[in-house]
């Protein structure tokens, strides 16, 4: 790599917080410009202990980046609104869906590298697997407003012959530090592990279907830290497509659990409850990352569910930091 800029959008967010991190690591700092906007979150946190040599409002991100295309040499996209819940749709049309396009367009055009997240929320219900084979891109249905504009961003790849020149990730179910301003939309070992700290005890859904016991739905965990430096290792190549990013092997709830609970020395208590009737039309019971794709390409070590838990609880969560 040059000194021409790195830039990650949704730079202070969850995952581009890590990508930033993972960055440094690599020893870029000065030539990192992150993109992305505060709102009424706490988001702002994840900026501390980065370094980076300058921060852009997405608002003024575009004017920026028409004077400068020739000091850019790769846009790693992550902003996104990435709530599966919302229902504001020219919200999520303007960021997932035209954002990302007209990123593409741009990057394209002037030969820049550009990496953009997609997700696996476009596998919708699972009824067409998990596989990112791109045939299958126009069969899937999201079952979500989030899902169905990164479906939108994809589509658009494919249909402009620009799939093979860009490259779009699909994460699974990503856990880890740095995520506390998703609230809600934090991940299932965030709210399990608070519970167990207020409660000594976890609260799982009990099954809504006749093929998983309760908790014993399955999701394709994968740890913040890999997805990151999966990530960044797109920059080293030229490589295109799309790629499902998870660990292809999806664990139980009551797994994650109980990797909590061994992580926080505290015994094992799970509750099962109701799911809320808001849910029980949208709710993925089982995701498994087809990685066979990605694994033929890079081989590169994924963190065991119990290794990430342990490492999130223990050198971060129990330390108030990375929260």
């Amino acid at each position: 790599m040059d000194d021409r800029a790195i830039i990650v959008t949704g730079g202070c967010g969850f995952i581009g917080s890590h990508i930033v991190l993972e960055l440094n690591r690599l020893g870029f700092d000065r030539n990192i410009i992150i993109v992305d906007d505060f709102k009424e979150s706490t988001k702002w946190k994840n900026l501390r202990q980065k370094k980076y040599g300058d921060f852009l409002s997405r608002y003024e991100f575009f004017e920026w980046l028409e004077d400068r295309p020739d000091e850019v040499k790769a846009i790693i996209h992550m902003g996104a609104n990435s709530s599966t819940t919302g229902t504001n749709g020219d919200e999520y049309y303007d960021l997932n869906y035209r954002f990302t396009v007209e990123l593409a367009k741009f990057t394209l055009e002037h030969g820049i590298r550009f990496i953009y997240a997609s997700s696996a929320a476009t596998y919708g219900d699972g009824s067409f697997g998990f596989s990112d084979n791109h045939e299958i891109i126009d069969l899937l249905s999201p079952l979500n407003l989030y899902g169905q504009t990164k479906q939108m961003a994809d589509q658009w790849m494919l249909r402009n012959d620009a799939i093979e020149d860009v490259v779009g990730l699909k994460f699974f179910n990503v856990y880890g530090p740095y995520e506390a301003h998703k609230t809600r939309m934090a991940s299932m070992c965030y709210h399990m592990y608070h519970q167990i700290l207020k409660e000594n005890k976890v609260r799982l859904f009990q099954s809504n279907s006749p093929l998983f016991g309760d908790g014993e739905q399955k999701r394709d965990f994968v740890y913040v830290k890999d997805v990151a430096r999966i990530t960044c290792e797109f920059l080293f190549n030229d490589l295109g497509g799309i790629y499902n990013v998870g660990t292809g092997e999806p664990r139980t709830f009551n797994d994650m659990a109980k990797a909590l609970f061994v992580s926080m020395n505290r015994p094992v208590n799970i509750e099962y409850i109701p799911m809320p009737k808001d849910l029980e039309k949208s709710y993925q019971n089982y995701t498994k990352a087809e990685m066979e794709k990605l694994d033929s390409v890079m081989k590169l070590p994924y963190t065991t569910l119990e290794e990430g838990v342990k490492d999130y609880v223990q050198n971060y969560l129990l330390k108030g930091e990375g929260c």
